[in-house]
């Protein structure tokens, strides 16, 4: 049973896949746009949204979680750059654009995963 279990596994064990997603994570954050295939762009999604809401404390305890999970550069980014750019708003800090074209060698849907100006 999978009581409790979600999100996508994407082929590798736990520390490789938290890897993997943290580098997608980080490469968002620095380039506020990126090109991906539609189930890695679902699951950065929910890792960056939660970060801005961690960022937009503007605590700490919030650029101390920030630093845990992200490198340097791109924790000070969300706790100076971002956060402040979405204080006023609730949530919904990323959108994901669906791409017409899917990818040549395995046909995986493709979408432009971006920050909500």
């Amino acid at each position: 049973m999978r009581h409790l279990n979600k999100g996508r596994k994407f082929g590798l064990k736990r520390g490789p896949r938290r890897a993997f997603l943290r580098v997608l994570a980080n490469n968002l954050i620095r380039h506020e746009r990126i090109r991906t295939t539609e189930a890695r762009a679902k699951e950065i999604k929910m890792l960056v949204e939660r970060y801005i809401t961690y960022g937009k404390k503007q605590n700490l305890s919030g650029m101390r979680l920030l630093q845990q999970k992200l490198p340097k550069v791109a924790a000070y980014k969300v706790y100076h750059e971002l956060a402040p750019r979405y204080a006023e708003r609730k949530g919904g800090y990323i959108r994901i654009l669906k791409q017409t074209k899917a990818r040549t060698h395995d046909g995986a849907k493709m979408v432009v995963i971006e920050f909500v100006k």
